[in-house]
């Protein structure tokens, strides 16, 4: 695929360390949204759309067309905001096939058999490994990257690719593999794929979670992340990498959102549907983690 260098603009929300990207082929013209995120008060129950209002504004300036609002993943640390932004400005709300292996399990713990559908319906597109798109004059390629959960996808945009929870910044290293369906294995293999691209592709982060040391940062390159990634650079092999994500990850907490995030995720961002009273309930299930 072509090697252009597509325009990226950077959304850091810090209250879930979450980046969402605007990626466009030219001011005027066609752009592609990923992993927007909807804010959420968990003491409240209330949701806001500051976060989603700043990626309009910037959309409404530039006078971009969406043709797309990509999903890495089904995220258990933000709530989605692509059903909102649709509403708003269009676009295909996109996310990999494997969507229907989350939902499976996710609706099992929710007890959602009655309401969910567990065939990725909710999304207007199911991206297969390899798969082909464009994003006006921009060439793009879904990249199937498992192992923090099962449908993690990786989307290649010319010199830039967008790696969800896979990497994160060299100092901090990789994503954790304790949710349902994760995999230290995997995720090692995926990861392993990823930095056999040329080495000054750039590698643009879902999450950032800086040390005390600098400011919250994005974007990296293979090369960098090879020579220096705390986890997995160059010379740590799969055995390794996987004793310290098991260990590391037997010692973080669950995701502060995990719970009302991953059933808004797996619809596509939408909230479930009303109750005969018109209010919308999102469920917590008790010692079920």
């Amino acid at each position: 695929m072509q090697r252009t260098s597509p325009h990226i603009e950077a959304f850091f929300d810090t209250g879930t360390s979450t980046v969402t990207y605007v990626v466009f082929d030219r001011p005027g013209g066609r752009a592609a949204i990923i992993d927007p995120v909807l804010d959420y008060d968990p003491k409240a129950g209330r949701t806001h759309t500051g976060s989603a209002e700043r990626v309009l504004a910037f959309v409404r300036e530039h006078a971009l067309t969406v043709d797309w609002i990509l999903e890495t993943h089904a995220h258990a640390d933000h709530l989605s905001s692509a059903h909102h932004l649709q509403s708003a400005v269009g676009g295909k709300i996109a996310i990999g096939a494997q969507i229907r292996q989350v939902q499976g399990v996710f609706t099992k713990l929710f007890h959602l058999d009655a309401e969910m559908s567990m065939d990725g319906s909710q999304f207007d597109h199911l991206f297969e490994d390899n798969e082909t798109f464009t994003i006006g004059a921009l060439e793009a390629q879904a990249l199937f990257v498992p192992g923090h959960t099962p449908a993690d996808m990786a989307y290649r945009i010319g010199d830039a690719v967008f790696v969800g929870d896979t990497l994160f910044m060299p100092d901090v290293g990789t994503a954790r593999c304790d949710f349902p369906g994760g995999d230290a294995h995997t995720l090692y293999r995926s990861i392993r794929r990823l930095l056999e691209l040329p080495g000054d592709t750039r590698l643009f982060m879902c999450h950032d979670y800086p040390p005390a040391s600098r400011e919250a940062a994005w974007v990296t390159t293979v090369a960098e992340q090879r020579r220096a990634n705390i986890h997995v650079h160059d010379g740590i092999d799969e055995s390794a990498f996987v004793a310290m994500r098991k260990a590391r990850d037997a010692t973080l907490d669950m995701p502060m959102l995990i719970l009302p995030a991953v059933q808004v995720n797996i619809r596509a961002g939408a909230m479930p549907p009303p109750e005969a009273n018109g209010t919308r309930y999102l469920k917590i299930p008790v010692n079920a983690l």
